[in-house]
């Protein structure tokens, strides 16, 4: 009796137990079956399909009038399916020899057990073609873009280029990298346990979108033909190099912007020097690039010397220490403290007035300018300019402004700062500051980018490039132009000065750091006309060979540059 009763409580008990379990598993299966359906049905449907991806085509890069600066070709990518391959020895061989590649490369992709391996990229569409007639099982080519530039050289530092999976490294490639990139689309194909596409079955697509293209402020002509006067002068005088920017003063526009010697948009990893990568180490190598891709208008600074007079004199006169009829004396000299500081002419200029000073670029009258402006005084207009800032140029890594502090600012680096010396700025600092000061008074931001375009062409948007504001008053501005038409037209600028155009500017002769390196920079800023600018060009020589004189060698090149394109302008001559 005992036995039996303690039988059935053990029945009871295995029966509750199996009761139990068959509550949570049901209870497990609604959840999967009704709460969790469509995660599992997603991760059903991923076991069936393959997806490969669609690159877009990215958004173009055109001139002012819409000339195409960068462009892409359709080329196409190889790739296999390691399941669906039938005949492996059949691929290798066909690949290997189709792609030039070598046979273990293409072996070792081959024979890899994965979802889906790529064989190459960027590969030419006549090659595609070729092997999609083949008809190889396993082997998927996927027609794809590629950054074509049509013009290789032109513009290299300003355009940037992309790498191999089509974003931008460099240049406007990379600053504007979010409208130009585009949104992949992708290809689905259905396939069965074993991931071989099912027969029958049709592909998915989700279309890429295309990016936009970027309208930009260069102009094709201007580009190349200041390419060319660049390239002229830096064989002419041995230069190390030679940058040129013209830009709108009026709105900040850039038209055409040079540093050579440029490289290849179409090969960017080879050096322009001509020397031999093999027997670089890899740092060397990336140094070696670097170097090539750098803007020097935007990411170098140097000493500007007697352009920056142009700054001096305009806080001078904004600020009332000086009048145009002021007199000063240069002996070839001035001794600030322990310091000779001498004037380029070394017999000096005797006595002159202020505006004879500027037109003669006479180190000591702005000596004295900048003492009676003070340091403080000069640091104040220093940031009132702007010069303390970023321009905000569209472009990526501008440098700033190498100054002294304001608390370290005596007698002896103020007097060197007023004519330019023992501080740095950036090329497109030096362009914005005097564009804003002949413009009548407004400070503009320099830049390429004006209108993101949709695909067929209309405008999407105008692209925002900072407010305008004053940094000084028209009458200065005024004053200041008909001072720098007097420099080219009858003093130390001469060599720029172009009949029937008034133009005005300013030479400068700076020389590097160690002064014992006897290196120096030439350089020259004009603009025209000299009443109205329309116009501003900038010219910078590095380390020329011979006689170095900025007047004498930069100015000739906007002369030059001037005297073509402001007909092109439509800058009648007076």
């Amino acid at each position: 009796m005992r036995n039996r009763t303690y039988n059935k409580k053990k029945l009871l008990i295995v029966f509750l137990c199996a009761v139990c379990i068959v509550i949570v598993l049901a209870g497990r299966l609604v959840w999967l079956m009704i709460f969790e359906a469509d995660y599992y049905q997603e991760k059903a449907q991923a076991l069936h399909e393959r997806e490969r991806s669609i690159k877009a085509a990215r958004g173009r890069i055109l001139d002012a009038s819409g000339t195409v600066l960068a462009d892409n070709r359709t080329v196409c990518t190889i790739s296999v399916i390691h399941s669906q391959i039938t005949d492996p020895e059949e691929v290798i061989r066909a690949l290997s020899q189709t792609l030039e590649m070598e046979e273990s490369e293409v072996r070792e992709k081959v024979e890899k057990v994965s979802s889906m391996e790529r064989i190459r990229t960027n590969v030419e569409k006549e090659t595609g073609d070729i092997i999609r007639k083949m008809d190889l099982d396993g082997v998927k080519v996927d027609e794809d873009f590629k950054r074509y530039y049509p013009y290789d050289e032109l513009a290299s530092t300003v355009l940037g280029f992309t790498g191999a999976d089509n974003q931008g490294i460099i240049g406007l490639e990379v600053k504007y990298e979010e409208y130009l990139k585009g949104q992949d689309g992708t290809i689905l194909t259905t396939t069965d346990a074993r991931g071989i596409e099912l027969p029958g079955e049709a592909e998915d697509r989700i279309e890429p979108v295309p990016g936009n293209d970027l309208q930009t402020s260069l102009d094709y002509n201007l580009q190349m033909y200041a390419q060319q006067m660049a390239e002229k002068v830096m064989e002419e005088k041995q230069a190390d190099g030679v940058s040129i920017l013209l830009m709108n003063p009026q709105n900040g526009e850039i038209m055409a912007m040079v540093n050579v010697p440029e490289f290849d948009l179409n090969d960017p990893f080879t050096l322009n020097t001509g020397a031999d990568a093999s027997t670089l180490s890899d740092e060397e190598k990336q140094d070696a690039l670097n170097q090539m891709w750098r803007n020097r208008c935007i990411n170098d600074t140097y000493e500007p010397g007697s352009t920056f007079k142009i700054i001096t004199a305009s806080a001078a006169l904004e600020e009332g220490v000086v009048e145009l009829d002021d007199t000063f004396s240069c002996p070839g000299y001035r001794v600030v403290e322990d310091r000779k500081i001498r004037c380029h002419k070394v017999g000096g200029h005797g006595q002159e007035t202020f505006v004879e000073g500027v037109m003669n670029s006479c180190n000591p009258v702005f000596i004295d300018v900048g003492l009676r402006l003070g340091a403080d005084t000069f640091c104040d207009y220093y940031e009132q300019f702007g010069l303390m800032d970023l321009t905000g140029v569209d472009l990526p890594g501008e440098a700033g402004t190498i100054m002294h502090k304001r608390e370290n600012i005596g007698t002896v680096e103020l007097a060197t700062m007023s004519f330019g010396q023992s501080f740095q700025v950036t090329p497109i600092q030096m362009a914005a500051t005097v564009s804003s000061i002949v413009n009548g008074g407004f400070r503009v931001t320099p830049h390429v980018g004006v209108r993101v375009l949709n695909e067929d062409g209309s405008q999407k948007f105008v692209l925002e490039h900072g407010k305008k504001d004053r940094i000084v008053s028209e009458e200065t501005s005024l004053t200041m132009r008909a001072i720098l038409e007097k420099v080219v037209s009858e003093g130390s600028g001469k060599n720029a000065a172009i009949e029937g155009y008034q133009i005005g500017g300013k030479t400068a002769t700076s020389q590097t750091l160690p002064r014992s390196a006897n290196k120096y920079i030439s350089s020259f800023i004009g603009f025209a006309p000299a009443d109205d600018p329309q116009v501003l060009g900038m010219c910078i020589i590095y380390n020329p060979q011979g006689v170095y004189y900025g007047g004498t060698i930069a100015a000739p090149v906007i002369r030059d540059i001037f005297e073509n394109i402001l007909p092109y302008l439509g800058v009648e001559k007076e």
